[in-house]
C-alpha cells in the first residue's frame, strides 16, 4: 500500500535531508537480503525519529522491536553524552546485520541490542527511560504500554509505530483481525488515558506520540 501520493512522497523525501551513509547502506542491505523489508523505518520516518531524539535529548531509550536496527541507530544520534539505546528483539537470526552496522556507525557504542521476549526482558531493565518506542508484535502493544507506563517519569515519551496499519483500522470492528483490533484499541486507550497527552501523526503507517504528564 502506498502511504502517500507517489509524487508528494517523492517531494517529501526530496525536501528531507538524507540519512547518514551507514543508514543508507543498512537500508539497501535490508531490502536486498532480509525478509519483510517493509518493516524498516526508512528515510523519512528515520529522520523524524532522529529529530525527536535531538529535540528530547534522551539519556535512555527503550526500543521494542529491533528488526535490522535502523530505528535504534536513528535514536542514538540524539542521545545525551553517556546515553544508551536498549533495543529488544525476539529474533537473533539478524544478529549478523546488527553487529555489522553497530561496528560501522559512529554511534554504535550507544546501541545495546538484547534478545528475548520483551514482556519478560523489560521488567529486568532498570533504566530511567526518556523514550519508549513500540515497534514489535502489534498484539502486545497494550501489554507493553501497561508494563511501563506507571514506572515512567513525567515527560517521558511513548512512541508507537504502525498505528494506522495500512488503513485497516477503519474496517468494521467485527471484521478486524487481532493485530488490527489491538492497534485500534491501543490508540483509543492512549487517547483516553488521563496520564498522557497524545498526537497521532500520519507519518508513513502512523506514529502515535504520547507524553506522560
Amino acid at each position: 500500500m502506498e502511504f502517500l501520493d507517489p509524487k508528494l512522497d517523492a517531494y517529501v523525501h526530496q525536501m528531507t535531508k538524507e540519512e547518514p551513509l551507514v543508514l543508507q547502506e543498512l537500508n539497501r542491505e535490508t531490502n536486498a537480503k532480509v525478509v519483510l523489508p517493509r518493516m524498516l523505518a526508512g528515510h523519512l520516518q528515520g529522520r523524524v525519529l532522529s529529530m525527536l531524539s535531538h529535540m528530547i535529548r534522551p539519556k535512555f531509550v527503550l526500543d521494542v522491536g529491533t528488526y535490522t536496527g535502523y530505528s535504534a541507530h536513528c535514536f542514538a544520534e540524539g542521545l545525551q553524552e553517556g546515553g544508551k539505546v536498549v533495543s529488544l528483539d525476539v529474533n537473533d537470526e539478524l544478529a549478523w546485520i546488527h553487529e555489522k552496522y553497530v561496528k560501522a556507525s559512529e554511534f554504535g557504542e550507544r546501541i545495546d541490542i538484547r534478545f528475548g521476549k520483551a514482556l519478560e526482558v523489560i521488567p529486568d531493565l532498570h533504566f530511567d527511560w526518556d523514550i519508549v518506542f513500540l515497534d514489535a508484535d502489534k498484539e502486545n502493544y497494550i501489554n507493553y504500554y501497561n508494563l511501563v507506563i506507571d514506572k515512567l517519569k513525567p515527560g517521558t515519551y511513548i512512541l508507537a509505530d504502525n498505528v494506522l496499519w495500512s488503513g485497516k483500522i477503519l474496517d468494521e470492528p467485527s471484521t478486524m483481525d487481532q493485530e488490527t483490533k489491538t492497534l485500534y484499541e491501543y490508540s483509543k486507550m492512549v487517547k483516553e488515558d488521563p496520564r498522557v497527552e497524545n498526537v497521532l501523526f500520519p507519518i508513513r503507517d502512523g506514529l502515535m506520540v504520547a507524553r506522560k504528564k
